[in-house]
């Protein structure tokens, strides 16, 4: 494939979107971010990693309107503001390291409002990847370990998080099918099916370009 989009991939709770992702990465022969980028701010911010992963993908505090789109650096803009939660400063750290890689070249992005922080981007490629809930429960109880009696909770709550943080930072709705270029449901395809079907989605976009 020449010309290698930004690929940002947003996802329900279980619907294998880290694993197309990294499928995706893979046959691209690009790099692949997820819970990686933590690990990265947990770094870059002084804070530790354990700290960053309790506050991943949940809302702040509306400080972070004011502040996402201005022009000073991530330093700045926390070292200003000490009291600012910790779910913040990690969205603000994450964003600086998300538009970093996209700077750097092709990649895949899952989650953390990738699509919204990277909008002014012209090459990237925005993909919502979705599932039956049913498929999801048995992810929850077979992958996560959640009983049979809280599964059904435990899906919702998660794609409630998800919805919440993406919707308080990027003040747009999170399944909003208008924000991406594709939507996929992966219950109907395999792993590789599924990377197949964006990658071939993805050279049709860039051939209308």
């Amino acid at each position: 494939m020449k010309n290698i989009p930004v690929i940002t991939i947003s996802r329900q709770y279980g619907s294998r979107g880290h694993e197309i992702g990294q499928r995706i990465a893979e046959k691209l022969s690009i790099p692949y971010y997820d819970k990686s980028l933590i690990a990265l701010a947990a770094k870059k911010s002084g804070f530790s990693e354990a700290a960053f992963e309790y506050a991943d993908e949940k809302a702040g505090s509306s400080l972070l309107y004011s502040m996402v789109t201005s022009g000073m650096g991530v330093a700045a803009r926390i070292a200003g503001t000490p009291e600012m939660p910790i779910n913040d400063k990690l969205f603000l750290i994450q964003s600086d390291i998300i538009r970093n890689a996209a700077n750097e070249g092709p990649c895949v992005i899952v989650g953390r409002c990738a699509n919204y922080v990277l909008r002014e981007y012209d090459n990237v490629f925005k993909i919502f990847i979705h599932a039956d809930k049913e498929a999801r429960i048995r992810h929850a109880i077979e992958e996560d370990g959640i009983s049979e009696n809280k599964a059904a909770d435990y899906v919702t709550k998660q794609d409630k998080q998800r919805a919440n943080y993406y919707n308080f930072y990027s003040s747009m709705r999170w399944d909003d099918v208008n924000e991406y270029h594709l939507t996929l449901d992966s219950t109907q395809f395999s792993i590789e099916e599924a990377t197949d079907i964006i990658l071939h989605a993805i050279d049709v976009w860039r051939a209308k370009e």
